[in-house]
């Protein structure tokens, strides 16, 4: 099953070309860079769906939350987030 994990934008890196923009992303805690490229309108402190290390949408707080806590409570988030 494909997985899209929630996350919020802490940072953006420096650009090495202009088709990536690489940021670090929270994910309660731990952090990832994450290809933002499909959400160029997102800005720091903005939740996102990421999918296999790239950010798929941005999303509202509470929808994040609800899914962090979904699967946090279903064990999948240590197995998702190592």
């Amino acid at each position: 099953m494909c997985l899209a994990i929630p996350g919020k934008i802490i940072s953006f890196e420096d650009q090495i070309e202009s088709v990536f923009q690489i940021g670090k992303v929270s994910f309660g805690g731990i952090i990832k860079k994450i290809n933002l490229s499909l959400v160029p309108e997102a800005k720091i402190g903005d939740y996102i769906l990421v999918h296999v290390g790239v950010a798929m949408t941005i999303i509202d707080e509470e929808e994040a939350v609800r899914t962090m806590n979904f699967l946090d409570g279903t064990g999948e988030l240590d197995e998702l987030l190592n």
